[in-house]
């Protein structure tokens, strides 16, 4: 039986290893490589760089595993019969990344195969920032604990989202959440990053977080990191598994002013 608890001094040295290998990306231009779904969803040479050395370094420890990459898919033992995935997000932020605002990371998560978390591990290379968390343990940064911010209303809060990589196209592009969001609250903002997001939630900096089409990869480790900072995180409806989920939506927030943001997203008409 394998413990997060002793996994995860590894896991945050690959981690680091990582942010090495983007920093030295970043520090030279940044031609973008590829285009995945649209033209607002890119791909760098760090992206595929990173997710490598991560994939290598996961594989070297728990060949029976299974590792689900944003950019290389499902690699490892198949998915079926193995006993833990992960998910890796090499560069999540990529935007950012490729625009040389220094605003992104890497995120690592151990789940089980019905994509429960085990351990996240989020790391911000231009802030020598490591968020961390095991299941039942609370969460850290740079090993002192976190935690969500006391606001109790949503009316003094500062929330942030993002926006879907189609949205020049789909009309379901979080605009009109954004707008209905605007009348109720103190700030909001849109940083580019959906792990980072769950972790500034975790570390008090946001007091909620909403977005849609998230992946695992993008999800999984920060949102372990805000619940186990003492955050609550759903999907739109409310229920508690938004990672076993397809359409990807989630809530975070510090739980007092949740039940506040899910039903602003409940006034949003459906598309």
């Amino acid at each position: 039986m394998l413990s997060p608890d002793q996994v995860l001094p590894e896991v945050a040295a690959i981690a680091r290893g990582a942010g090495e290998i983007i920093l030295r990306h970043f520090a030279a231009p940044i031609p973008i490589s590829g285009r995945k779904s649209t033209r607002s969803d890119v791909v760098t040479a760090a992206d595929t760089e990173v997710e490598a050395f991560i994939v290598r370094e996961l594989l070297a420890r728990f060949p029976y595993h299974h590792i689900v990459g944003e950019e290389g898919g499902g690699q490892g033992t198949a998915a079926a019969s193995a006993p833990y995935h992960w998910f890796v997000d090499p560069v999540d932020g990529t935007v950012n990344f490729a625009a040389k605002l220094p605003h992104f990371c890497t995120s690592i998560a151990l789940a089980t195969p019905d994509r429960e978390p085990l351990l996240g591990v989020v790391y911000d290379p231009t802030r020598r920032e490591l968020f961390t968390a095991v299941t039942g343990k609370g969460a850290q940064l740079n090993g002192q604990p976190i935690q969500v911010t006391t606001t109790t209303g949503l009316n003094d809060a500062v929330v942030s989202s993002g926006f879907p990589y189609d949205k020049h196209t789909n009309p379901d592009n979080n605009l009109r959440e954004w707008a209905a969001f605007l009348r109720h609250i103190r700030g909001e903002r849109r940083l580019g990053s959906a792990a980072l997001d769950f972790c500034y939630v975790g570390a008090g900096r946001l007091d909620g977080y909403w977005e849609k089409d998230l992946k695992p990869w993008d999800a999984m480790a920060g949102m372990l990191i805000a619940r186990e900072a003492g955050g609550t995180v759903t999907d739109y409806a409310g229920g508690a598994h938004p990672q076993r989920l397809d359409r990807g939506r989630y809530v975070a927030s510090n739980g007092r002013i949740h039940a506040e943001m899910l039903a602003v997203l409940r006034s949003v008409p459906a598309s």
